[in-house]
Order: C-alpha cells, then sequence, then structure tokens
C-alpha cells in the first residue's frame, strides 16, 4: 500500500512539471472536487513559516488542484491520504 502511495504522489509531482498547472481553490471548493473522482487520493503537508497551515493537493481530469486551510480537513474513508514531508508549489 505505501508502495502505490508513493507511487501516486510521484504521479501527481510528475504531472504537475509536465503541465505547471495547479489549480489553487478555497478548501469547499477543493472538497467539492473530491467527490467527483472515484477514488481520490489527496497529498496532505503542512506549510507556513510563521503562521502554520494545512496543505492538500490531489489531480483530477489531468490537472492538479491545491487547497490550505488554517484547520486541517475531514475528507471521507474513502480518500486515500498520503503524509508528504512538503508541498512545493511554484508562484504564480
Amino acid at each position: 500500500m505505501a508502495a502505490s502511495a508513493h507511487a501516486a504522489q510521484a504521479a501527481i509531482a510528475n504531472a504537475i512539471k509536465a503541465s505547471g498547472v495547479v489549480v489553487r481553490l478555497e478548501a469547499g471548493d477543493f472538497m467539492a472536487i473530491l467527490k467527483r473522482i472515484d477514488e481520490p487520493l489527496v497529498v496532505a503537508g503542512m506549510g507556513g513559516v510563521f503562521k502554520k497551515h494545512f496543505q492538500y493537493l490531489t489531480s483530477y481530469k489531468g490537472l492538479a488542484f491545491f487547497t490550505t486551510s488554517p484547520q486541517q480537513l475531514l475528507f471521507p474513508s474513502r480518500v486515500e491520504m498520503v503524509q508528504a514531508k512538503t508541498i512545493s508549489i511554484p508562484d504564480m
């Protein structure tokens, strides 16, 4: 299971590098995207230097979707979670 989660995380990272497209969403819109995905995978991490926040990344129809939240989001049990050490998203 860990190997498949790592492979999925690598696939998301490669997709971001290849396309350079990251869609930033509000947390509620991110959750709405997850409802559309049959077997969602979410990569979660922590960000912030002075004020910590939760970061979340998923992929849907070839695009990477990213959100941040001051509070930890609660996901349905059907969502596969991968905890990342860090998530680096290009600045826009």
